[in-house]
């Protein structure tokens, strides 16, 4: 690769640590130019036509567009590169790779609570695989925290009232760090955790090690009857409500006539807005949970919608 013959780079530890040290290069290099010329030119300028110099200041009123025309084009052409460069690594790093593994992380003051579908639960920390795809589903309790590891060269805010995804893959076994990147409160500082990247054999071991009580989606099924959603949702059931089996990742087709995917974000807003995207043919008659289930007891009924389609990890 033409990479391997620059200077001092290296291709980190996931598949776009590298470019994102290059593209960083780049706006460094770039930059550090620009500001060479400008101090360059304003050194000229005021050797040039300091006062004791005899030099022509007439012709005041002629114009050099010529000049004017070439250096903002130079410029516009060399930031729009950098613009293109740096969307290319952007659509990159959030691209849905095939064969990935769902783990829930939800931000609190001040804490890193993560979620595997098999039950496993972690606090400050993350196991994962190592050259496999990760997508996080994220969510925030109280405020806007961001999802910072640097080795990977990652970063991704985690906003109240949304999810929040981003895919992750670490090549190399190792702890990496954790952090928080975005102030939200006074113990911000230590909202500090540690990504553990390990082998899949390894990482297989530190799964059977957890003992969870249960599976995630069982865990949301028994939420699901807790809360009386079976009694409209079930098979068999008197009230008229559109049945779950197989509807994740399907399209639902609305009563506006639009059509949106049965995702994490439609499930999430059908449980706390379900007035927001009526599906067609229904009548809008379930109450809203907002308030009435967190973020992790609406993890454990989307991983169980999930597995009634047959969607695992």
């Amino acid at each position: 690769m033409w990479r391997q013959w620059i200077p001092f780079w290296h291709p980190g530890i996931s598949p776009h640590g590298g470019d994102v040290d290059l593209l960083f290069s780049g706006l460094l290099v770039v930059s550090s130019l620009v500001l060479g010329l400008l101090f360059f030119l304003l050194a000229l300028f005021c050797v040039r036509y300091r006062a004791s110099n005899p030099i022509d200041r007439g012709h005041q009123t002629s114009k050099s567009w010529h000049w004017e025309v070439s250096w903002t084009a130079a410029s516009l052409i060399c930031f729009l590169a950098l613009f293109v460069w740096g969307a290319s690594i952007y659509f990159q790093i959030f691209r849905t790779p095939p064969e990935e593994l769902s783990v829930f992380v939800v931000a609190k003051q001040w804490m890193w609570k993560v979620q595997h579908t098999g039950g496993q639960s972690e606090i400050n920390a993350l196991h994962i695989p190592v050259n496999r795809p990760i997508r996080l589903v994220m969510a925030s309790q109280d405020v806007i925290h961001s999802f910072f590891i640097p080795a990977l060269r990652v970063k991704h805010d985690v906003v109240p009232g949304r999810y929040q995804d981003l895919e992750i893959t670490a090549q190399v076994p190792g702890h990496y760090h954790l952090f928080c990147a975005e102030y939200c409160g006074t113990k911000h500082s230590g909202m500090t955790g540690e990504i553990v990247a390990m082998e899949a054999a390894d990482y297989a071991a530190w799964l059977a090690s957890q003992t969870p009580s249960s599976p995630l989606a069982q865990e949301g099924g028994s939420l699901f009857r807790e809360l009386g959603c079976s009694g409209c949702h079930g098979i068999g059931s008197k009230v008229r409500a559109p049945l779950l089996e197989g509807v994740y990742g399907k399209p639902v087709p609305l009563a506006d006539g639009s059509v949106v995917t049965a995702d994490d974000k439609y499930i999430r807003d059908s449980i706390l807005l379900p007035r927001s995207q009526i599906a067609a043919g229904y009548e809008p008659l379930m109450p809203s949970f907002q308030g009435k289930i967190d973020e992790e007891q609406l993890l454990r009924l989307i991983a169980y919608i999930k597995s009634l389609g047959g969607h695992g990890s």
